[in-house]
């Protein structure tokens, strides 16, 4: 099952997955600004978000169908819950009972976004925020066999707004630096993409194309941190913000209240 989720989980010990860990650390690096109280994280994934936020909560749930490490420390110093669960619904956590959910990189993965929303928003107390992640379609370089959809921002607008009547739909960006490695990876994708020549990426079944795909992933990011060592080295989250979404952004990032 680990190798199975590797293409999906990004982690700081592997030098190839710099920039996209530090993608997903600005993320939340903007959410340690806002959290307190009670706050549950869905995906809780490698705990790296757990490492960030667990120290500035009252109380931190974590859920995920996967184990996920928690060092003795982080439990021993912070009043942490774990939940091996698949969503939704959310299970054993109580109406109203939550300040801030956190979930970061997960819809796309969720078959019932609407019901995954509307669990999230079930759980929140009035006047609590649901913080959220999600690749933005348009500038994702192939089909994740991995994802049961992805969105762009006016489908994300749209998404969020009939769970969530007020909410503000921002968008990950990157520097310079970031958009040249994005660039690379680009030119990179297509020289293994051209060779599918039918298609097959996008009509094959996911699972047929899990295992390739991730094996790919794993061998094009080794390629371009090898070719680009610098670069890769270097990238922090400082290279990534939030701004106003557009179609150029790499990431959706989400806050909405309850």
């Amino acid at each position: 099952m680990k190798i199975l989720q590797t293409a999906e989980r990004s982690s700081h010990l592997d030098p190839s997955e710099n920039v996209i860990f530090q993608r997903h650390m600005i993320a939340y690096k903007e959410a340690a600004k806002l959290v307190n109280g009670t706050v549950l994280e869905i995906g809780s994934g490698e705990g790296y978000g757990i490492r960030e936020l667990a120290p500035l909560s009252k109380k931190y749930i974590a859920v995920d169908k996967f184990e996920t490490k928690i060092s003795e420390e982080i439990k021993n110093n912070n009043a942490i819950t774990f939940i091996k669960s698949e969503v939704p619904p959310l299970q054993k956590i109580e109406d109203d009972s939550i300040d801030f959910v956190i979930t970061f990189q997960v819809i796309e993965h969720i078959k019932n976004d609407i019901l995954f929303l509307s669990e999230i928003k079930r759980v929140l107390k009035r006047g609590g925020k649901l913080i959220l992640t999600t690749p933005n379609k348009l500038m994702s370089l192939t089909r994740s066999p991995w994802h049961i959809r992805e969105y762009n921002p006016n489908e994300m607008k749209l998404l969020i707004s009939k769970i969530f009547s007020n909410s503000d739909v921002k968008g990950v960006f990157g520097n310079n630096k970031v958009m040249d490695y994005y660039q690379k990876n680009k030119e990179s994708v297509a020289k293994i993409t051209r060779w599918d020549l039918f298609n097959m990426q996008y009509w094959l079944p996911k699972w047929l194309l899990q295992i390739p795909y991730d094996i790919l992933n794993r061998i094009n990011r080794r390629k371009l941190q090898n070719n680009n060592t610098k670069l890769v080295d270097h990238v922090t989250f400082n290279d990534y913000f939030i701004s106003d979404s557009n179609n150029d952004c790499l990431d959706h990032f989400i806050i909405a209240t309850k």
